[in-house]
């Protein structure tokens, strides 16, 4: 096995979602999601976005400050087309899956390709992101902050009538809130 596997190998994989725009997400949106992506590297995991600007991106550049692994699910057919028709990003991104899928099948992919989800300041695709999750009963956290989507995703599982979402956490910390994913992950591969 050569030695860049080997880092990568057993690693968890947390998908960030977020909205391509901050403007909406208030002043702290920025760094929160900066540590969010650095607590990630600090806690051994690997980080899975959309490929795209805003509130994901940010956790990009968080992850590459502390030397991380950042993969991008690019809803793109190409590179030339990720960045000249959907005008997305290619820097701090180690990896970027080209799916030709738009934004509908990127975002089935990107949770799919995750161990977790952590749903961050958004919109609709960042609610698309965590019904995906929320169907294939993926474990959640849901970053509390500045924004309304953490009352949003409340809201929703509150009338899904599911039952117990014992699968879903919340905290305005991003360290706490990814130990409680963790646990959340390592108590699914275990059973």
């Amino acid at each position: 096995m050569d030695d860049k596997r080997k880092v990568t190998a057993g690693k968890i994989k947390i998908c960030v979602s977020g909205a391509a725009s901050l403007s909406h997400c208030g002043k702290e949106a920025e760094e929160l999601a900066r540590e969010l992506g650095r607590e990630i590297v600090r806690q051994g995991a690997i980080l899975v976005t959309g490929a795209t600007t805003g509130f994901p991106y940010s956790t990009t550049v968080g992850v590459k400050e502390m030397g991380g692994i950042s993969i991008g699910v690019s809803p793109a057919s190409s590179e030339v087309e990720h960045i000249k028709k959907y005008r997305l990003p290619v820097d701090h991104l180690d990896l970027i899956m080209y799916t030709g899928f738009g934004y509908a099948g990127r975002n089935l992919l990107l949770t799919r390709t995750s161990d977790a989800v952590i749903i961050g300041c958004g919109r609709i695709g960042t609610l698309n992101e965590f019904t995906i999750a929320f169907e294939d009963k993926k474990p959640i956290g849901v970053l509390e902050g500045p924004w309304t989507m953490d009352e949003t995703v409340k809201r929703v599982v509150g009338e899904a009538h599911r039952g117990k979402s014992a699968g879903i956490v919340y905290d305005h910390d991003p360290k706490a809130l990814l130990e409680k994913v963790f646990k959340l992950v390592r108590k699914e591969k275990s059973s």
